[in-house]
């Protein structure tokens, strides 16, 4: 960090271009007095905390730049902690800029990304990981991550990191006590008891860190891979869920040779498609690429749409899906698909349910594109799916690759703490790894951190905020 936390910041706090309502963002000592400088129709010094006032913006020349709200907030009850003063103007460009170099000229200085956010961090409003839900809640494209961003904007990791430590840090001046009184030969915890309160804390950030996989799939879109022979129907379907021409469609086997993907919400959740190229034996070069490329979409996928054409036989099917290979807990739909072009609706029905007997009761849909049949039990089918997979998680999920190397390193810290306890390794030893585990949890919320932490995380968020 090369800039002074005691200056007094400035920012355009909404996104660029015009629009009917533009905020500009002052922070620090000083805001209020700067403001009041170029403010008209209230003395803001003088004004009372949390409220608005109307006036004008004037410059240097007295000329009028704008008519506007001016938004007084005195510390330590603002975003930041800090004296903050919002000017809601017209949103054009002009104004905006206009009224931030003024400020500029009386002594404020243009905020670094994020800096509003690590000042409420610095004095004590947020903690880390809290801070870093405020950009996953600007980011968020869906209701599912929204929902995600915001528990843990309450605190949610956070309270659950915070009684983790607690527990541990209670646990760590039992052993300690031991190291100052080693000479005497004291000890203070019961081995078996301490063991057991390790594998329960084990078992719980396990939990925590498996769910990792569920909330990045929610924080960047849930990854489902469209699956199948060439020429099932993945593309079309594809087309037909993003409602949008983005896969070529051809009869020609083999068009799609690249993973082809796009996102879109559906009933809240933000899927991330992925169409593959048709699995076959092939000699052709480029298109084995693809299929690699497939197999590997397949493995990082939450959820697999295997395809194949209904009027293919049910036994062929069955093989042709267990050759994915795919790992138990992975979930999957088979969709039978081109339905219009199969009469038989009880035979149809007699093929889904051989599918899913051999299956283990595996979801089977025969569904057309075609004549959009079955395409709206297709999107229920996706919502269970995810529903199951959140099954097991409580309500803390955790999305930051940041969060889940800490919980890996703290879970490798108290297995070397639980071989001690189980060995005659010395107590101080032992206390060792308990601080690794401590520290390591406290990169999560903030409690151990560096400046080039700091930078690492609040770089990535937009000016303003």
């Amino acid at each position: 960090m090369n800039y002074k936390i005691s200056d007094t910041i400035v920012a355009i706090s909404t996104p660029p271009g015009s629009g009917a309502i533009g905020v500009v963002r002052l922070s620090g000592d000083k805001a209020i007095e700067i403001a009041d400088k170029i403010f008209f129709g209230k003395n803001l010094i003088k004004a009372k905390a949390n409220q608005n006032f109307y006036g004008k913006i004037k410059s240097s020349e007295d000329q009028i730049l704008d008519e506007c709200m001016a938004s007084i907030f005195r510390s330590p009850r603002s975003y930041t902690k800090e004296d903050v003063v919002e000017f809601a103007c017209h949103g054009s460009d002009y104004i905006l800029s206009s009224l931030l170099k003024l400020t500029l000229s009386l002594g404020a200085r243009l905020a670094e990304p994020g800096e509003f956010t690590l000042r409420a961090y610095l004095n004590g409003q947020l903690d880390l990981a809290q801070s870093e839900a405020v950009a996953d809640l600007i980011a968020s494209k869906s209701e599912a991550q929204h929902k995600l961003a915001m528990n843990q904007l309450r605190g949610g990791v956070s309270n659950t990191i915070s009684e983790m430590r607690n527990r541990l840090i209670e646990f760590a001046s039992l052993i300690e006590l031991e190291n100052d009184f080693g000479e005497e030969d004291v000890e203070f915890a019961n081995r078996d008891q301490l063991i057991n309160q390790v594998n329960q804390m084990l078992v719980e950030l396990k939990v925590l860190s498996k769910s990792f996989d569920l909330g990045n799939a929610i924080k960047d879109g849930i990854p489902v891979a469209i699956v199948g022979k060439p020429n099932a129907g993945k593309s079309t379907l594809l087309n037909a869920l993003l409602k949008d021409d983005k896969a070529i469609v051809s009869p020609i086997a083999g068009t799609t040779r690249d993973v082809v993907e796009d996102t879109i919400s559906i009933n809240g959740k933000l899927y991330r498609f992925l169409d593959t190229a048709g699995l076959r034996e092939t000699t052709d070069q480029i298109e084995n690429i693809g299929i690699l490329k497939a197999k590997e979409k397949i493995e990082k996928s939450s959820i697999v749409l295997f395809l194949s054409e209904l009027r293919d036989d049910h036994l062929s099917i069955d093989k042709e899906f267990k050759d994915l290979h795919l790992a138990k807990d992975k979930k999957a739909i088979i969709l039978l698909t081109k339905s219009d072009l199969f009469d038989h609706s009880c035979h149809a029905y007699d093929i889904e349910e051989a599918i899913s007997t051999l299956n283990n009761r595996i979801p089977v849909l025969n569904i057309s594109v075609e004549k959009n049949q079955n395409l709206d039990k297709l999107v229920e089918l996706l919502d269970t799916s995810v529903n199951e997979l959140s099954t097991g998680h409580n309500e803390v999920i955790i999305s930051s690759a940041r969060h889940y190397q800490s919980l890996e390193n703290t879970i490798d810290a108290l297995n070397k703490v639980l071989m001690g306890l189980s060995s005659s390794i010395p107590s101080d030893i032992i206390a060792l790894d308990i601080r690794h585990a401590l520290n390591s949890l406290g990169e999560i919320s903030g409690e151990i951190q560096t400046d080039d932490l700091l930078d690492s995380i609040f770089s990535n968020f937009c000016i303003g905020k």
